[in-house]
């Protein structure tokens, strides 16, 4: 998995989400976190609004 949401800047919004083409962003406990399933595609890094999705 190559991109991660810092859950400290995560706020929640779902955009995220709702952008993923193969479903990997799931919520949890109220902020989004990704799964095994990414492609690496980046849309969600894209869509991010506080940019809270980067490369570890």
């Amino acid at each position: 998995m190559a991109l991660v949401i810092n859950k400290d800047e995560c706020i929640g919004c779902g955009s995220c989400a709702s952008t993923c083409p193969v479903g990997a962003i799931k919520e949890a406990d109220g902020k989004y976190e990704i799964g095994d399933e990414c492609v690496e595609c980046g849309a969600c890094a894209g869509v991010c609004p506080v940019g809270a999705i980067k490369q570890p």
